[in-house]
């Protein structure tokens, strides 16, 4: 059997969504679990993250998995629903959509449903992606207050540089504003906001890339904010080469080496999700020991540099990110984000629960 395996640790997922819990003592947690769990599957995360007060979705078939499996929790489709026709099924199972757009709204004058649907009503506060901005915002309040169909209203807003420098306040004083001129629960603050921003916690927070064990933030790493990696990738070499001066390596030739080279083989790729981009230099550990890959990603295997690594050998441990080696780190050396790495996991990749 092939020796690439994931390895998710359903005790880092509950302590994550602790120091989420710890930061925001006062608000009720929607753990966000889309993504089918930010690549950890969708129930599994739920399972670790039963105390959550809620989950955050993308689509109605997620929220009715999770209706199906058991979870009683507020579910709030992030981005609502995307025909009127999924309208009756959030009415029965009490599912949550955000409502940004007129066409939902009239969508939901004209349905006729069973009960009242709580929604959670899209502020556009300065990321232009989804929502009404301020002058449309009490408009569409009225008509979500006057609609039969509509039960509790939360505002709901989203930071879009809350884990850069800029931060929140050119977003969060109109959410602010707003929020206190409404009279409406309020649900604004990603992981990024739970961590360094508790002024908007709210009522509901929702944190997401956290409590798989990431920072959100390029300057503080995840083991500084208390979080525990919640996937490890990791698998074996099962092959070494012995490079000499000159000699190329990979696709592409793209490394050459300089010196004497041991070269370990790991079986991992990207049809796998490891980043096909990832340059040479990009940290992976080898029997314990910290080195580097080299040359081109091929899709079933990478290549490790294991010179300084006298003790590797064929059938030798492989840590591609997680437990020892951060997925941060692997992801900014990749020129990209752990989100991106954790989502696309590849199915055929198996997976074991710690």
């Amino acid at each position: 059997m092939r020796p690439l395996r994931a390895r998710i640790s359903l005790a880092a997922l509950t302590r994550n969504l602790a120091v989420a819990k710890r930061h925001a003592p006062h608000s009720r947690a929607l753990a966000v679990i889309k993504a089918n769990g930010y690549g950890h599957d969708m129930l599994r995360a739920a399972r670790a993250l039963k105390d959550a007060e809620g989950f955050a979705v993308l689509s109605l078939d997620e929220a009715l998995a999770l209706r199906q499996a058991g979870y009683g929790q507020t579910l709030l489709m992030l981005e609502g629903f995307f025909a009127a026709a999924e309208l009756p099924a959030l009415a029965v199972q009490r599912i949550t959509p955000a409502v940004h757009s007129d066409w939902q709204l009239a969508a939901l004058e004209q349905a006729a449903l069973e009960r009242p649907v709580d929604v959670f009503l899209k502020f556009n506060s300065g990321m232009n992606r989804l929502g009404f901005k301020a002058d449309r915002l009490p408009q569409a309040l009225d008509r979500l207050r006057r609609c039969a169909n509509v039960g509790e209203i939360t505002l709901m807003s989203h930071f879009a540089t809350a884990d850069e420098p800029l931060g929140i306040a050119w977003q969060s004083g109109g959410v602010a504003r707003l929020h206190q001129e409404l009279g409406l629960p309020g649900s604004f603050a990603n992981s990024a906001a739970v961590l360094g921003f508790p002024e908007v916690h709210a009522d509901w927070v929702r944190p997401g890339i956290m409590l798989y064990g990431s920072s959100p933030f390029a300057d503080r790493s995840a083991a500084s904010l208390g979080l525990k990696p919640a996937m490890t990738l990791e698998s074996r070499l099962i092959a070494v080469q012995e490079l000499q001066p000159g000699e190329k390596l990979g696709y592409g030739a793209l490394f050459a080496a300089d010196r004497p080279t041991r070269v370990g083989i790991v079986a991992c790729g990207y049809a796998d999700g490891y980043p096909r981009h990832a340059p040479t230099g990009t940290p992976i550990v080898v029997a314990g020991q910290r080195t580097r890959t080299l040359g081109r990603v091929s899709m079933d295997m990478l290549f490790a540099d294991i010179t300084d690594v006298p003790g590797a050998d064929v059938g030798s441990p492989v840590t591609l990110w997680g437990e020892g080696l951060p997925v941060d780190e692997v992801a900014a050396a990749a020129g990209t984000i752990s989100y991106e790495l954790l989502c696309a996991l590849a199915p055929r990749v198996p997976v074991i629960e710690d």
